[in-house]
């Protein structure tokens, strides 16, 4: 009886120390009701200390295929925190029509360039890249400790430098000629500015610019590359495409927009390829203006979405043999490029979507067009078809990891003007 009550406060201390956890997680859940019922978040995966579930997009995949099979595992909507980021992340097309067209106004706002650049950081190495700044963009420690706010600074001025001398080009050319013809963008920008009819600052200027250069070149060409990957594993798909350009210009040598308009099997081949490989980001950005609901599931005001579109273009759900590239699925159903139809938004969708889509469309058409023209496309030697590398490269673009390597052969001469 002695050792029974000598030992008693140990039993009392273990059996304290095995209740503490469980008094401690049920005093927090008390804490956080209102007005009798408890704030629901969607699910979330397990996470770490300080850097919350960043750990589960630090694998080989590119962060929007490691969203998608957390989607997979945990459902629809996901909380996630990257740091000290709060995060939603939404994967379903109920989910997205909820935040892009039921509560569009609650989820209008997007975020900053940081929230972009922890998830989808330029270069393969992205993780070395991720800053403390990105982490907790709320610390003014963090953002006086990082390097990356300085050097963002310092590209930008860089860029804002060079377009300086653009802009004075174009002001000393236009006021020693009054001649109207032959604006281009920049001389239509200032017209605008001298007319005062719209406000528009020089460094409007500038970044309108800016974003035209960075927002329409690269993702055209980085589109291009994916589709003329996709017709070469598609031979089939090739032919179809060839036939109808080439029995659509004849002997003209040159494709015109006039011509463009004959060229429907095309517009389905480049419609399936913006499915399977959306340009720019794959992930559409928003940030909650205010208290929202999501699927049933509270969302804070303040906490980013991301509508993982790559996921939703290729969820078996919605699309027959998803993963494959057959352009005759668009040819009987009325699904445009606005969104319309919330499981196909290559471009986003509502108030935030590109501005820029026509412009990009035209251009797409006319080079893949010419390119379908004018040669025959073949593999270098040694590379099988079954090998062709499809991977892509983690960035703010989905690029391909390796470069498109094609033989091309001459079948109907280009063009020389004389």
């Amino acid at each position: 009886m002695a050792d029974q009550l000598v030992h008693l406060p140990q039993q009392l201390l273990v059996l304290l120390l095995f209740i503490a956890p469980f008094f401690f997680f049920f005093l927090i859940r008390s804490m956080r009701r209102r007005d009798g019922g408890s704030v629901r978040l969607p699910p979330s995966p397990w996470a770490l200390p300080v850097i919350g579930h960043l750990h589960h997009l630090m694998g080989a995949l590119p962060p929007h295929h490691a969203m998608r099979d957390i989607a997979l595992r945990h459902g629809p909507l996901v909380r996630l925190r990257l740091g000290g980021l709060q995060v939603i992340l939404a994967s379903s097309v109920d989910a997205a029509r909820e935040v892009m067209r039921t509560h569009d106004l609650a989820f209008a706002t997007r975020p900053s360039t940081r929230v972009m650049q922890l998830v989808f950081p330029e270069g393969s190495q992205w993780v070395s890249r991720v800053s403390l700044a990105d982490l907790y963009p709320s610390s003014r420690l963090a953002e006086l400790i990082s390097r990356r706010p300085r050097q963002m600074r310092r590209h930008r001025d860089e860029v804002y430098a060079f377009l300086d001398i653009i802009i004075k080009e174009h002001q000393e050319n236009r006021s020693s000629s009054d001649d109207q013809e032959d604006l281009d963008l920049v001389d239509v920008l200032l017209r605008i500015q001298r007319k005062g009819d719209f406000p528009l600052s020089t460094d409007n200027i500038k970044t309108t610019i800016g974003d035209l250069f960075n927002g329409g070149s690269e993702t055209t060409a980085t589109t291009l590359k994916w589709i003329m990957a996709e017709l070469v594993r598609n031979p089939r798909v090739m032919q179809k495409a060839q036939d109808e350009v080439r029995r659509a210009l004849g002997k003209h040598h040159k494709v015109t927009e006039e011509a463009l308009k004959n060229l429907s099997y095309l517009h389905l081949v480049i419609k399936e390829g913006l499915r399977l490989h959306p340009p720019g980001l794959p992930l559409l950005l928003r940030e909650s203006r205010t208290t929202s609901q999501v699927l049933g599931f509270d969302v804070p005001q303040g906490t980013m979405i991301l509508v993982n579109m790559w996921a939703i273009s290729r969820d078996p759900m919605y699309w027959d043999q998803a993963e494959e590239f057959i352009p005759e699925r668009f040819e009987h159903v009325n699904i445009d490029y606005y969104g319309t139809d919330v499981k196909y938004m290559p471009f986003g969708v509502g108030r935030r979507i590109c501005p820029g889509i026509a412009f990009g469309l035209v251009n797409l058409e006319l080079v893949l067009a010419s390119l379908l023209y004018h040669f025959d496309w073949e593999l270098p030697d040694g590379t099988e078809l079954g090998n062709l590398d499809m991977k892509e490269e983690m960035g703010a673009i989905a690029r391909r990891l390796h470069d498109l390597s094609l033989v091309p052969v001459i079948r109907h001469p280009l063009p020389v003007d004389k």
